[in-house]
């Protein structure tokens, strides 16, 4: 039986990632460090130092032998899960890299951050493939399709865009925020983009095929900072600064929970294997687990 909470960091907690057989779960956070827990007991299991800034993101590779970090020292680093020693770096952003996402298919990498550029990098040995192109501002997330034929990118600009991963170009971009998009995943069925951002608090979705925003799922009590998908596509979660969390049931659209949690800064938010959990980690450095 796992915890309500568990201590992950000594600074905030800002990204979360299964391992793919989902024994471990690996916390990036502002310590400098990446730690694997076992899951769901919670039991710290290795402390990488991950760098000597600032985490931002970390991913598993596919086989899980080893974990991909990015942080703000504008480097991306592999480690061996097995004894935490560095295997590579990746260089070539200037400054903060926000975020990276794993193909689900390929042996891609995608990147980007605040030099406002999006990357594609070989993940097999670490070589640049392709600079997409560039945001007007910090691009805070990327996420791929699940069929891999897609990346989205959200930013500071207020805008999301869609890349077309084969070709390597940008297919459509998207306006309409008020204020900086910081938070993309795409639907389990290759349809939908879902975003959020600052200040309206809404959740909104665009057709991919359609090419246009189709409307939102909602409104929630916060600015959002993360969002995620459970592995069925059935639940969508979303987590903000003042701590609120809110799960919908993706096939009806409708709010299936909705809570203000114990700690405020809920920066990223991920689901547990059984799908019926939803981890978020804070500012405080706390990850705290709540079912639904």
């Amino acid at each position: 039986m796992n915890p309500n909470s568990f201590q992950s960091h000594q600074a905030p907690c800002y990204d979360l990632a299964f391992s793919p057989d989902g024994k471990q779960l690996a916390t990036a956070g502002f310590d400098f460090t990446v730690k694997l827990w076992q899951w769901p007991e919670c039991k710290l299991v290795r402390s990488i130092q991950a760098a000597t800034a600032p985490v931002y993101s970390v991913v598993w590779s596919k086989d899980g032998a080893t974990l991909i970090t990015s942080s703000s020292d504008g480097v991306i680093r592999v480690f061996g899960e097995k004894d935490g020693k560095l295997v590579r770096e990746l260089r070539g952003h200037n400054g903060i890299v926000d975020t990276i996402a794993l193909h689900p298919v390929e042996k891609i990498l995608a990147s980007a951050g605040n030099d406002r550029s999006v990357r594609l990098w070989n993940a097999a040995d670490g070589k640049p493939i392709k600079n997409l192109g560039t945001h007007q501002g910090t691009v805070y997330h990327v996420a791929f399709s699940p069929d891999g034929k897609w990346l989205v990118s959200a930013s500071q600009d207020k805008s999301l865009k869609v890349w077309d991963v084969a070709a390597q170009k940008e297919m459509r971009s998207w306006t309409g925020f008020p204020d900086a998009v910081t938070a993309v995943q795409i639907s389990h069925d290759n349809q939908e983009v879902i975003a959020a951002g600052l200040v309206d608090h809404d959740v909104k979705r665009w057709s991919l095929s359609q090419g246009k925003e189709i409307g939102k799922l909602g409104t929630t009590p916060d600015d959002t900072f993360g969002l995620a998908i459970s592995t069925d596509g059935k639940w969508l979660a979303s987590c903000g600064y003042a701590g609120h969390l809110t799960v919908w049931e993706w096939p009806t659209k409708k709010v299936k929970h909705q809570t203000k949690l114990a700690h405020f800064g809920a920066y990223c938010v991920t689901f547990a294997p059984a799908g019926n959990q939803v981890i978020t980690g804070h500012d405080s450095g706390q990850c705290l687990i709540t079912s639904f």
